[in-house]
């Protein structure tokens, strides 16, 4: 079996805030033309998009399963809601099921918990401990895998929800996590920092809110293309897991401290210097992803663990096209030029990361070539995201002019 990418982190339109054009088969006409050989279905534990699974998705006998072509892994996104100490926690996880049977039959016990049909991202008021708990307890094949880690809202290590340590928030079922999601705003570099998460798979993944923003993080593997084979590979990556797709993590909209709403964005240095206090209206900041990866390391920048997956950062296709043309991302040229490089390449990650200049050249003017080329040198000047607000990557020419 050839290398193949995934992403497993995505939603249906019956999330809050997620487009209505995210349907099955919109997922997998975007899945074949960004590379992605197997995409998650985000959501399952609602009962509308079940539905829509159990209609549109063939079974292939391998765990996995088929739309138009395209291969799916059966995934859903939920949040926790409990109190340690007096303080309250919510927490992102990521589910994984091995058939739609089980997946159905966890979302009937999850439904004790809260109401699944409100959102595609249930709330559950439940401990994230017990939710692995129950999940496992159903089907012991599942997985529950802590997403988006450092997220300040959300992520099990984020500043203003999370804990500083796995253990405080899964207590004894810590021994069944084996991965972990970087998130958009951290990659593995970053992560590497802390020993205390030396033995966790680092996964990455879109988190994506429309059909087109999928794959803009993804993982590779070389394993059989079984739902087995990848949950093993993510267990012990020599098995098969090689690494993953990154956003530039400045990129990501937490990546520094902040106050969106006073356009503050501040570096972990002058947070502390400030004393966690906005410099335009004196109220808190948001702490940010790199904020509390320092606070929490214990290795120096640029540490990498012996045998480590690798990682590579990209920009989006579109996002290269867009600048190199300057022209918008949502214009007609760039849909244009979007579509004639994939459809000469064969897929975008194809000619993100792998196609020859001479080859881009083909289907693409000189700039968006050299702006691609670029990108792969890591040539690129990222403005930091801050507070809920996306950072920005600008080409190094372009930045200088």
């Amino acid at each position: 079996m050839p290398e193949f990418f995934a992403d497993f982190h995505l939603h249906s339109r019956y999330s809050r805030a997620c487009s209505k054009d995210l349907t099955i088969a919109e997922l997998a006409k975007w899945a074949k033309l960004k590379g992605l050989t197997v995409l998650g279905t985000g959501d399952f534990t609602h009962p509308l998009w079940m539905q829509e699974l159990q209609t549109a998705l063939r079974d292939t006998g391998t765990g996995l399963y088929e739309h138009a072509g395209q291969r799916f892994l059966l995934t859903a996104e939920v949040n926790t809601l409990f109190y340690v100490d007096g303080k309250c926690h919510q927490i992102h996880h990521l589910l994984f099921a091995p058939s739609l049977e089980s997946a159905g039959r966890i979302t009937q016990e999850l439904s004790a918990f809260g109401s699944l049909s409100i959102d595609g991202r249930p709330m559950l008021k439940m401990s994230a401990e017990r939710l692995v708990e129950v999940v496992l307890g159903i089907e012991p094949r599942a997985a529950v895998v802590p997403a988006h880690v450092w997220t300040p809202h959300f992520g099990v290590f984020g500043s203003n929800t999370g804990f500083d340590r796995l253990e405080a928030c899964y207590g004894a079922q810590t021994q069944h996590i084996f991965a972990m999601e970087t998130g958009l705003s951290s990659d593995p570099a970053m992560n590497w920092r802390s020993s205390a998460n030396a033995r966790y798979t680092l996964i990455s993944n879109s988190d994506a809110h429309s059909a087109r923003k999928i794959g803009r993080e993804a993982n590779r593997f070389d394993c059989a293309l079984t739902y087995d084979a990848i949950l093993g590979a993510m267990q012990d990556p020599r098995q098969g897991f090689l690494g993953t797709l990154e956003f530039f993590p400045e990129h990501g909209k937490y990546h520094l401290d902040g106050h969106r709403a006073c356009h503050a964005r501040l570096t972990p240095a002058e947070t502390k210097q400030r004393g966690g206090l906005c410099p335009v209206c004196g109220r808190k900041v948001t702490v940010g992803v790199l904020h509390r990866v320092d606070t929490l390391a214990d290795r120096p920048d640029g540490f990498v663990p012996p045998g480590a997956p690798t990682f590579q950062r990209m920009v989006p296709l579109e996002e290269i096209i867009s600048q190199a043309l300057d022209v918008g991302t949502g214009t007609k040229t760039t849909a244009q030029a979007y579509f004639k490089l994939v459809g000469h390449c064969g897929t975008e990650f194809h000619a993100l990361l792998e196609a020859p200049a001479e080859v881009l050249r083909q289907a693409a003017p000189e700039a968006i070539v050299e702006a691609i080329l670029a990108v792969r040198l890591g040539q690129v000047v990222v403005e930091p995201g801050y507070d809920g607000e996306y950072g920005t990557v600008r080409l190094a020419d372009a930045a200088a002019a």
